[in-house]
């Protein structure tokens, strides 16, 4: 069976719904209405075949021939004004007269009887009452009643029985249905209109969301839905679609800074190289000058592979890929070892250093990743600091972790930038950045690798400076100290 859409599920449901609604309140009007007809009309004739029952009782106790006609009569009367047929048995249930609806009594020999089950009842408790078929003198069905007549000994004498098809309560009973019926009718018209505008103003929202997947499919992020739709789950679809709207803008506005930073990072160096590389060829270069533009076209070359080897780890962290190798290691070695690297940076820069690393802080963690991890720190913070400003790193155990930080004195990062700076192809303020050529993707891969680890980092920047802090977990004493 094919799809099908949601407003014409919905529909369809509060259809069933309501016919199954309308079906069960016919059902129970009908019901209610043709046992209060039975009632009425059972009741009326008790009070009928009741006085009967003692007309027959006092004509029993008599054997003069004008009483026997005054009873003929008056049943005969009875049946004819109330439209009933009145049967008249003895003990044994034989018939012995009946009066029909025109007024006429007929007695009868004895050769009918009424059915052995009936005079069983009435002979059990005295009375009868049935809707249904005697199968005597008629096969339509009827509303039967009947009662015993007792004598003095109060035993069973005779049994007295009155039925009628009843047209008028049964035409009550139809004309109301019809009635029911009818306006039932015209309601569930009325709900079915009701229902598909209900439908239809339950699923706009979601067409609209369907309509703005589309423009997002299409490339279009800054489309947005309407988050006031007056049901909590559609608004809290609309604010989640909105948020992932807007993160899917500015992942794609990263992508793109991204992309332009990282073509121009490779096209610098690579321009450099074959700009060098040619001279050298066509002799441009003197041969007592290429030594130095060799070692030029080195640290090109070498910032390119760390600019790849970024792009690689990004790539593992996004995927789950970056495997660590932990081990113990010497924290505080491999930070001083670091910092002697940016000696000559730091000499340009003419800064003040303060440095206190604790001594053997021995972490369980992957020495190449955290070297680049403090690596990539150390060098953030000797780029952005101001110039004869104050670098201050320190190392020391907190509990079970070896707590570090870095601090740097500049232009520091701004309150909006700043819960950014760790993710993925973010750059602060790119128009005012002193990177210029960065991807974004440093402090991302930092991150990530103290997290892998078991550690936390964070950033505060105020008052012109910079605080970079992350812990890592200390090495247990049983293992070995150190991994050179």
């Amino acid at each position: 069976m094919g799809r099908r859409s949601f407003f014409f599920k919905n529909y369809v449901m509060h259809l069933l719904l309501i016919v199954c609604a309308f079906a069960v309140a016919g059902g129970v009007f009908y019901y209610q209405m043709s046992n209060y007809a039975l009632a009425s009309k059972q009741a009326e004739l008790r009070t009928t075949v009741q006085s009967l029952a003692e007309q027959t009782k006092l004509m029993q106790g008599t054997d003069s021939d004008i009483i026997r006609e005054i009873y003929m009569l008056s049943i005969g009367r009875v049946a004819k004004e109330d439209a009933i047929t009145v049967c008249v048995t003895d003990e044994e249930g034989v018939i012995q007269m009946v009066a029909d609806p025109s007024g006429s009594v007929i007695e009868y020999s004895p050769q009918y009887m009424m059915p052995a089950a009936v005079t069983r009842q009435v002979r059990a408790t005295g009375s009868y009452a049935e809707v249904g078929q005697l199968g005597v003198l008629t096969d339509r069905s009827s509303y039967t009643v009947g009662t015993g007549v007792s004598d003095d000994s109060g035993s069973i004498s005779a049994m007295v029985f009155v039925y009628t098809q009843d047209a008028a309560a049964a035409g009550v009973v139809r004309h109301s249905t019809q009635t029911l019926v009818l306006i039932l009718m015209v309601t569930l018209v009325v709900a079915l209109i009701i229902s598909f505008i209900l439908s239809q103003h339950m699923t706009r929202p979601l067409k609209v969301i369907a309509a703005a997947a589309k423009e997002f499919a299409a490339g279009n992020f800054e489309v947005r839905v309407p988050e006031d739709n007056r049901c909590y789950e559609i608004d809290e679809l609309a604010v989640s679609f909105n948020n992932m709207a807007r993160d899917l803008d500015q992942l794609e506005e990263l992508t793109r800074g991204f992309i332009s930073n990282v073509s121009h990072e490779f096209k610098t160096p690579m321009t450099t190289i074959g700009g060098f590389v040619e001279g050298m060829i066509d002799g441009t270069i003197p041969a007592d000058q290429r030594d130095k533009y060799l070692h030029i076209i080195a640290e090109e070359t070498r910032r390119l592979s760390r600019m790849v080897n970024r792009m690689l780890d990004a790539a593992k962290i996004q995927s789950g890929e970056l495997i660590l190798n932990p081990a113990p290691l010497d924290f505080s070695e491999m930070t001083t070892q670091i910092l002697l690297s940016f000696e000559q940076k730091i000499e340009a820069k003419k800064l003040e250093v303060d440095c206190e690393v604790g001594e053997r802080l021995i972490v369980m963690g992957d020495v190449d990743h955290l070297y680049r991890a403090v690596y990539n720190l150390v060098d953030n913070a000797v780029k952005f600091i101001n110039e004869g400003g104050r670098l201050c790193l320190r190392a020391h155990p907190e509990g079970a972790f070896c707590a570090f930080s870095i601090s740097n004195t500049g232009a520091g990062i701004s309150a909006e930038d700043l819960p950014h700076v760790f993710d993925r192809f973010y750059k602060a303020d790119r128009s005012r950045s002193m990177d210029k050529t960065g991807a974004g993707l440093g402090l991302y891969i930092v991150k990530n690798i103290i997290n892998l680890h078991g550690g936390e980092i964070s950033v505060r920047s105020d008052g012109g400076e910079t605080e970079f802090e992350f812990t890592l977990p200390l090495a247990p004493p049983q293992l070995p100290n150190t991994k050179q």
